[in-house]
């Protein structure tokens, strides 16, 4: 396939997917961006064919060159008789997807700028989590800080579409540190910082341990019950209590201002993991429950539910698996 064919690049709504964007825009030319998540591409709700780019998102029914990095989404193929190998771009269990798109073109002799080899390790640590410790995870290093940059509200869907498709051609034309000068990344980024707060505000409110887990190893942030959207980022908890393991959240799904009945379930380890010889495999336990994937150390995934009776005994229900398939894995000390 020609790079001139391709008419638009199609990624995952987060850090690695903006990275993985800028990447492929830097060698195709192509400049028309869609930001969306791996629930959007299994129900077929976005039309792709094969002048399109897919990147970090699971294979859709056909396009020009996918990129992907997650198990489940390999397993998926091979569920359907699909050899990943034999499909246009490639598939590799990496840290991040952006380090599967910079090897594939730099194997097909694509030089890329020295800074975008520096943008990718920062995708690698920031997608897979990889963090010694919590000073380690808070540390403000320019990916960090343009990472908080993508997770601010916006006013609508359309304010930050038009946002993450900028920060892509910064991603792609500018080292990191020069994005961080841009008005609107610091102005993002300053706007971050106070709703952080408000957030592990949010988290002492709505966290709680199973009675069952004695030694506390992993909080639950349950937002179900919430009426209005209210968005918190998992990972906060590890400042409320730095001594867990993991952290699960569950949080309503909204359509417009519309509460569901249907929730998400995110999971992910604690730094207090890293280095630690243990078989814990978060995706793992999110594809064996049939609800998600994601890599080893973070996953996620979605629980549709009919009514607010079934949404309750689901809840409670999945909360409990998660449990039991955590305690089967192997944890060393």
């Amino acid at each position: 396939m020609g790079f001139l064919e391709i008419r638009r690049i199609i990624t995952h709504n987060d850090f690695d997917g903006l990275v993985s964007a800028s990447l492929s825009s830097f060698v195709t030319g192509c400049n028309k961006f869609i930001f969306t998540g791996p629930n959007s591409v299994e129900r077929a709700e976005i039309s792709i064919d094969d002048r399109d780019v897919v990147c970090d998102l699971p294979y859709p029914l056909e396009c020009g060159l996918w990129f992907d990095h997650h198990a489940g989404n390999r397993d998926a193929l091979e569920l359907r008789g699909i050899n990943p190998d034999s499909l246009p771009g490639r598939f590799a269990e990496k840290p991040s997807c952006a380090r599967v798109i910079y090897e594939y073109y730099s194997e097909q002799g694509i030089k890329f700028p020295t800074y975008l080899l520096e943008t990718v390790s920062e995708a690698d640590i920031i997608d897979s989590f990889s963090y010694s410790s919590i000073e380690e995870w808070r540390s403000e290093t320019p990916g960090k800080l343009v990472d908080m940059s993508i997770k601010v509200s916006f006013p609508t869907p359309r304010e930050r579409t038009k946002y993450y498709s900028l920060l892509v051609e910064h991603l792609r034309d500018l080292p990191l540190a020069e994005i961080l000068k841009e008005k609107q990344v610091s102005s993002n980024i300053e706007k971050y910082r106070d709703e952080e707060l408000r957030m592990i505000e949010l988290i002492k409110k709505s966290c709680y341990f199973l009675k069952r887990d004695m030694e506390k190893e992993i909080a639950i942030i349950d937002l179900t019950d919430q009426r209005k959207r209210s968005r918190v980022i998992r990972n906060l908890a590890y400042l409320v209590h730095p001594r867990i393991l993991a952290v699960i959240s569950l949080v309503p799904i909204f359509r417009g201002v519309r509460k569901t009945n249907n929730f998400s379930v995110s999971m992910s380890l604690s730094m207090n993991m890293t280095g630690r010889d243990h078989g814990k495999n978060i995706g793992g336990i999110m594809r064996e429950l049939n609800i998600g994937d994601g890599h080893p150390g973070a996953a996620a995934g979605i629980v549709s539910c009919i009514s607010k009776k079934e949404r309750l005994g689901k809840r409670e229900r999945i909360i409990n698996e998660i449990w039991d398939l955590w305690k089967k894995m192997p944890l060393e000390k």
